[in-house]
Order: C-alpha cells, then sequence, then structure tokens
C-alpha cells in the first residue's frame, strides 16, 4: 500500500503563540511530498521533525495572508543554500510571484534552482497538479481575500490478484496487469472469465480535502464530498461565532457541520485562535456534532487509510 500521510507543521492562526505556529502542513502521498501553506517557521519546523527540505518539489499557497506563506522566502532561500538544483514547483495566487521577486531583487538573491509558478485561477475543481499517482484540485474558499482551497485525490490503485486464482485459472504472467486495471481474462479454450471473478476487493481511491480560512459557506460541498480526510479550519468556538463571521472565519462547530454534510469519514480541525491555550474545548464542540473529528497537533502524522 502506498504513502498517503499528513504531518502537521502550523496549525495557529494569524498570531503565532510559544508553542503554536502558523499554518503548514506536509502531505506524502506516494513519496511525492507536497508542502500545503507555509507560514512563519516552517523550515524550522521541516527541521524539527526530520523532514528532508530537498524531498518537497511542489508547494501551495492557498492565499496572501503572512500566515500562509511568510515561511516560504526563508525556506527558498535555505533550500539554495543547501545546493538544491532541481526546479520547484509554487502553486499560488499570481501576485506571490511579484512578492518574491522583487525581495529577491532587493537581496540580490539568485537561487541554483528554478521556480515555476502556476497562478490560481479561483475556479472551483480546476485541475492544478497531476501524475501517475495523485491529482490536486482546486476550491474556491469565502475568504476576505481571495483564497483557495486544494483537493488531493489518489489515482485508482490497482486492483489485488490472488496466487490462488492465478494458479485456478493457469494465468500467464503478461495478463496479470491487464487484470489488475479491470480486463478480463481469455482462457486458451475461448473462454472469458469476467474480471470481478478474478480481483479482490478493489479499494477506492483515497481523497484529502484542504479548506484553508473560510467562513462557513456550503457551496464547496459538492468539491468536498465523501473525502477520506477533511480538514477544515475552526479559528474560534461557537460564542465567537459573530466574530468568525466578521472575520471570514469558522467556528468549530461550523467545521463540524460541514463533515456531516459532506459525508467525510474524518475530520481534522486547526488554525486556532491564540486566544485558546486550552485546544479540548474546541474539540469537544466539534466532537458534539461529529464525533470523528481530531485536532491538528504540530509533530504529529495522520495516515489516510483505505476504508472501503
Amino acid at each position: 500500500m502506498q504513502n498517503f500521510e499528513l504531518t502537521i507543521l502550523g496549525c495557529s492562526s494569524a498570531t503565532p503563540t510559544s508553542k503554536r505556529n502558523p499554518t503548514a502542513q506536509l502531505l506524502n502521498i506516494a513519496e511525492r511530498f507536497f508542502l500545503v501553506d507555509c507560514g512563519e517557521a516552517t523550515q524550522i519546523q521541516l527541521r524539527k521533525f526530520k523532514i528532508k527540505f530537498q524531498r518537497i518539489n511542489h508547494v501551495f499557497i492557498s492565499h496572501l495572508h503572512g500566515d500562509h506563506y511568510l515561511g516560504l522566502l526563508g525556506l527558498l532561500s535555505s533550500m539554495h543554500l543547501l545546493g538544491r538544483t532541481e526546479e520547484l514547483h509554487i502553486y499560488s495566487p499570481p501576485e506571490l510571484k511579484e512578492i518574491i521577486e522583487v525581495n529577491y531583487k532587493y537581496s540580490q538573491t539568485y537561487l541554483n534552482y528554478n521556480l515555476i509558478y502556476h497562478p490560481h485561477q479561483f475556479v472551483n475543481d480546476d485541475l492544478i497538479f497531476e501524475d501517475d499517482k495523485v491529482e490536486v484540485r482546486t476550491i474556491v474558499l469565502n475568504h476576505r481575500i481571495p483564497c483557495c482551497g486544494f483537493v488531493f485525490i489518489e489515482k485508482p490503485p490497482l486492483a489485488n490478484i490472488s496466487r490462488e486464482v492465478i494458479a485456478f485459472y493457469k494465468i500467464p504472467f503478461d495478463q496479470i496487469l491487464n487484470i489488475k486495471k479491470g480486463g478480463d481474462y481469455q482462457t486458451p479454450d475461448g473462454r472469458v472469465v469476467p474480471n470481478e471473478k478474478l480481483i479482490t476487493r478493489k479499494l477506492l481511491p483515497r481523497k484529502y480535502a484542504y479548506c484553508s480560512d473560510t467562513c462557513y459557506d456550503e457551496r464547496i460541498l459538492d468539491y468536498i464530498k465523501n473525502s477520506d480526510l477533511l480538514y477544515h479550519e475552526a479559528t474560534f468556538m461557537c460564542d465567537m461565532e459573530a466574530r468568525a463571521k466578521e472575520t471570514f472565519h469558522s467556528t468549530a462547530i461550523q467545521a463540524a457541520t460541514m463533515a456531516v454534510k459532506s459525508n467525510s469519514k474524518r475530520l481534522m480541525i486547526g488554525h486556532y485562535s491564540a486566544r485558546y491555550k486550552n485546544l479540548q474545548p474546541l474539540l469537544d464542540e466539534a466532537q458534539s456534532v461529529f464525533a470523528n473529528t481530531l485536532l491538528a497537533i504540530e509533530g504529529e502524522s495522520t495516515s489516510i487509510d483505505y476504508s472501503n
């Protein structure tokens, strides 16, 4: 089974605390390492949790509030100083390119590697990355400035075929891959054995939906539905709902309601306001609506397993 694992690097909202850093996550899908947002101290967190910078080839920035990208310039510079030569892809609001280039212009910094920019079009379900293992699509979120979330969807894994089935039907080795991809098998005497009689239960692709800063907005439900893991910001508790609405953020109960209505299997909440020293009340509120909720905790990794 290929990896599908999320590691939290930062879980605070706009203001960091002595124990929590601004938003950053690392997603490992089949040894493809995706950095999702890059708040201050991201590179320090990568070092702390023993994650090698140079394994990251794709960075996704949701929006241009500083707690989601201010760590990027330092990370790019450290990659340069550590000898990186491989190109790095950045998926972000278009203005981020100007922000980076003006900083490097006045510091006379010349990276040893190329930055390849992929500006957001701010279109729902826009395919922004794809390889043979995973595809990434955008979700347009409802925040104070243009903001995108991201949906990471595993390519359908190959089905399994048991040794007993191979032996029973005397299936040649060169036919096995075709069967795993969904093909039937024709025996030497011309009889067709349908694929469903050959394979064990086929696994459905895993899905991770990342909802960065956003107020409660059911218009995104179609794009996050049936997520194996939904990350949804929960900056405030329900007694601060008016403040959440004013700042285009969500409460823990609102995040949990989105998990219920999207038929997600698990919910992770994060982006906590610095006012909360103890996160348990946020978790309790969310679990009162959606029991399968967990907290984003820095340094903790969550495996996104097959559920069928």
